[in-house]
């Protein structure tokens, strides 16, 4: 199910060229799905298959969302948030499992994941994610400048 009108919603709420989203997935269709709902909000999207190829990719630098999987060939997804924490990366992560496993998920968050989704993740819950993230993200701008 594909709310093409969330796209439009979405414009109003944040200007989201300045918003790079990530997405590590193992599953193909699962990064192509996003990569396209993403794009039709306008933003800019990266895709990668494994955590490996994203943190050669120098995504960890940079100002977004990462959206990762929790099982992934090679590094999980907690792994890397272990290694992007170690490398002082403040890059927001979301989880998404298609597994359920309340260890795990209490173990990324109290690590400081912003959000664990379960999937198949729903299109607005996806992009409200997104919005609340760039929210806190202006909030915390705005404390600084005062």
């Amino acid at each position: 199910m594909l709310y093409f009108g969330l796209g439009h919603w979405f414009q109003k709420m944040t200007n989201n060229q300045d918003v790079a989203i990530f997405i590590v997935d193992d599953d193909p269709d699962v990064r192509r799905a996003m990569k396209r709902l993403l794009e039709m909000a306008n933003f800019r999207v990266e895709i990668f298959a494994t955590a490996e190829e994203f943190l050669s990719s120098g995504g960890s630098r940079s100002t977004g969302v990462l959206f990762l999987d929790i099982r992934l060939p090679g590094m999980n997804g907690a792994d890397l948030q272990k290694a992007l924490a170690a490398s002082g990366s403040t890059l927001p992560i979301v989880f998404m499992t298609a597994y359920e496993d309340d260890g795990v998920r209490q173990e990324v968050m109290d690590r400081g994941a912003a959000a664990f989704l379960q999937k198949p993740v729903d299109e607005r819950t996806l992009l409200e994610v997104i919005h609340k993230i760039s929210q806190r993200r202006a909030k915390v701008k705005s404390n600084e400048v005062e």
